[in-house]
């Protein structure tokens, strides 16, 4: 397993050395990149880091994460303080904050709409709409009381009631949601974090009907203003937004101490345009950034070479007005061994040793230098540093052994060929496949560093 090391993209828009002016100035426009096509921002049918990039400034969840927090913690957003518990952890009350409104959009009919709590409990309710087969309704299914039934009888008359109140999403007032749950279940609150728990608002689904997709309004910094599929997005500041201060604590760290100094005290959202481009080809994403075209841009490990000395801006380009921001990626890059295989699955003594022996052999400090040209660090642990329940004394077990490997491999019977190669113990061929995805590293959608333009 391997951490990358990558800049989080939400702290460029708090990482601009820009003078203190009114929030949303629309001469500062951001121009950014994508490596791959979104698939529109429907929460609900999508997983794609793409969708939930722009969902994200769009949408707003009744809580949302403290970023210069680390680890990551969850903070109020739409709610006033974090949600009351009760009922031994099985019953959360929101108290949503008043004065909260959607964008403008014609779904409005011309009216100021004020955010609410059924609007919650109907963006709850229509992820388990079983007409809309959305990616993520396994988040909420068996885990609100009334919920499940209502799925139920849906599926036998092929229509929610949307209309139907549930004892596990109560709104008392437009104001409260109260959440109750089957059993505890601790970790549900971080999804609400996500774009799928932002606020929609259930006149702009029938008014736009299998289009919403491509016509998000939510109540968040931003919203859509063009919309070009595999091609453009464009985003403008809500005029609508209430703003907040910026007052992030950081961690002490020399980058979070240049960003509080940068932007302590500033009225947000600052930029008021936010134009991102597909650009699938990696050089032309850079030649795109190096000629001034993109503010912002994934440094993709190869170019790494270019730019960097021992980690750190070669002179020549800092000189440009480029800036370098690193951080290790809260994700991990893992191999999976198939138990259903009859090579290497299965729980015999046998097969557990070639799997031992498989992960003793694979030199990780290699992959991460040749293929990741040093731009990640080896991972110790499924959860990766910065995230809640990281130990950083931990050190994984499997070290890169070969010597092991091969005594294990020796022990269980998996002896050498006269070619030289290894046979499975009743003397038949050892033969492996490995599936990866078809591009020329197999990593996540996000890059490894990154640099930004002050020119």
């Amino acid at each position: 397993m391997k951490s990358s090391l990558t800049a989080v993209l939400t702290a460029l828009l708090y990482s601009l050395s820009l003078p203190a002016m009114a929030a949303a100035d629309p001469n500062k426009v951001l121009h950014l990149s994508f490596e791959a096509a979104d698939d529109g921002f429907d929460a609900m049918r999508t997983n794609s880091a793409y969708s939930n990039w722009v969902s994200d400034a769009i949408f707003e969840g009744l809580v949302t994460y403290d970023y210069l927090a680390r680890p990551a913690k969850l903070v109020p957003n739409t709610i006033e303080a974090m949600p009351a518990i009760s009922d031994d952890g099985k019953t959360l009350t929101f108290r949503l904050k008043k004065g909260i409104y959607f964008s403008p959009d014609p779904a409005f009919k011309g009216q100021r709409r004020e955010l609410q709590s059924s609007d919650y409990a109907y963006t709850f309710k229509r992820l388990v709409d079983p007409n809309n087969r959305s990616v993520q309704a396994s988040i909420l299914e068996g885990k609100i009381v009334g919920l499940d039934e209502l799925i139920a009888a849906a599926k036998k008359t092929g229509k929610f009631d949307y209309d139907k109140a549930i004892a596990g999403l109560e709104t008392p007032d437009p104001y409260t949601l109260i959440l109750r749950m089957k059993a505890q279940h601790p970790g549900l609150i971080y999804y609400l974090a996500k774009p799928l728990g932002g606020a929609v608002a259930r006149e702009v689904v029938e008014h736009y009907g299998e289009a919403v997709n491509q016509h998000p309004v939510g109540t968040g910094a931003y919203m859509l203003k063009q919309y070009v599929p595999r091609s453009k997005i464009i985003l403008e500041a809500n005029p609508e937004y209430r703003g907040f201060v910026w007052d992030f604590q950081g961690t002490g760290t020399d980058w979070d101490k240049q960003i509080i100094k940068d932007m302590k005290g500033k009225q947000m959202p600052q930029v008021g345009r936010v134009e991102i481009a597909i650009i699938e080809e990696e050089q032309s994403r850079w030649l795109a950034f190096d000629s001034g075209q993109l503010d912002f841009e994934m440094l993709v490990p190869a170019a790494s070479v270019k730019l960097l000395d021992q980690g750190k801006l070669k002179p020549e380009f800092a000189a440009k007005g480029l800036r370098l921001y690193r951080t290790v990626d809260p994700g991990v890059t893992r191999t999976f061994f198939n138990f259903q295989d009859t090579t290497v699955g299965g729980y015999s003594k046998d097969k557990i040793a070639l799997r031992r022996a498989i992960a003793l052999s694979f030199n990780h400090q290699e992959e991460i230098d040749q293929v990741w040209f040093g731009q990640a660090i080896k991972a110790q642990s499924m959860v990766p540093p910065d995230v809640a329940g990281h130990d950083t004394s931990y050190r994984n077990s499997n070290a890169y052994d070969p010597k092991l490997a091969n005594k294990l491999l020796d022990k269980f019977g998996y002896k050498r060929g006269e070619d030289g190669f290894r046979t499975m113990p009743d003397g038949s061929p050892l033969k492996l496949r490995i599936h990866s995805a078809p591009r020329p590293r197999t990593m996540p959608a996000w890059k490894s560093g990154s640099v930004h333009s002050t020119r």
